[in-house]
């Protein structure tokens, strides 16, 4: 359960539907390509929050089938709608995913207790282990380190996605909980993570980049820090390029560009105009081999 595990993109076709042929193509492309250890499954950016339940159930089953056991499977499961996800974590652990992981509740500001309470009935509803998917940013939920500990408690959640920028609070939990599973979840602070022993990361480029996020990682923790840091300020140029041209659409083009079906992104999402496609060609031509 350690490494760099994409955060897996999911095809769709131009009307919105899901794009079984495209999707196994992305997979394949990660696992054979990119190297990457891992996939974390129907996450924000598999644009999981606009698709149906059994939607979700087809996306599950798919990757599952394309990827057997060749790498580990991390099944984002969580909902605001906790019948949702309970069904959702019950079948992806009879399809054979490693791993569970629940996006803190969010939108009516629920307060700890009843956080805490969700992943204590997600978990006492299956006996797979679960990932808390923390990211305040965008569910507006920002746990303590003392809230963490109290999660902690339960024996079957075994860590953290962490996407913040709260580095004081990622090396406070590194600290004291040297036992829970710790990843990444900002891709252009990977090196700021991995000096702080993170055990991975989590991220959307690394559909295309993940190469050299496990590069990167694997540098940081010989100490190799300048060679390392060279490694990012590159990939922090790529994913600036990314961002300024629209992040998934423009990581899809980029997938096309290197031959793989990628489809595109589901409705209200921007599809790329004509001049943003030819910018995410010019990025895969000058970042990708």
């Amino acid at each position: 359960m350690q490494g760099i595990f994409s955060a897996l993109m999911c095809a769709f076709t131009e009307e919105g539907d899901i794009h079984e042929a495209g999707l196994r193509q992305i997979v394949r492309y990660n696992i054979d390509q990119c190297q990457i250890d891992g996939l974390y499954v129907n996450g924000s950016t598999g644009e999981n929050f606009m698709l149906s339940t059994d939607e979700k159930k087809r996306i599950f089953k798919v990757v599952k089938e394309e990827v057997g056991s060749e790498v580990k499977l991390i099944a984002q499961i969580g909902s605001i709608n906790i019948r949702e996800a309970i069904e959702l974590a019950q079948y992806a652990t009879t399809l054979g995913y490693d791993a569970i992981s629940a996006v803190t509740p969010y939108y009516y500001k629920f307060d700890f207790d009843e956080i805490k309470e969700y992943y204590n009935t997600i978990t006492s509803h299956t006996d797979n282990k679960l990932i808390v998917y923390s990211i305040p940013g965008l569910t507006g939920v920002d746990l303590s380190l003392d809230q963490f500990e109290e999660l902690f408690r339960n024996e079957q959640i075994i860590g953290v996605k962490f996407t913040a920028p709260d580095f004081f609070l990622l090396e406070r939990l590194r600290h004291r909980f040297p036992d829970k599973f710790i990843y990444s979840g900002f891709d252009e602070m990977l090196l700021s993570a991995a000096v702080l022993n993170v055990d991975g990361a989590i991220g959307s480029t690394y559909n295309i980049n993940g190469e050299k996020a496990k590069q990167i990682l694997t540098l940081a923790k010989e100490g190799n820090i300048e060679e390392a840091r060279l490694l990012q300020k590159e990939t922090n140029n790529l994913i600036s390029g990314i961002l300024e041209n629209g992040l998934y659409p423009t990581i899809k083009e980029m997938l096309k560009y290197k031959g793989v079906d990628a489809g595109f992104c589901r409705p209200p999402t921007k599809t790329l105009t004509r001049n943003g496609e030819e910018q995410a060609r010019v990025l895969a031509k000058r970042f990708l081999q």
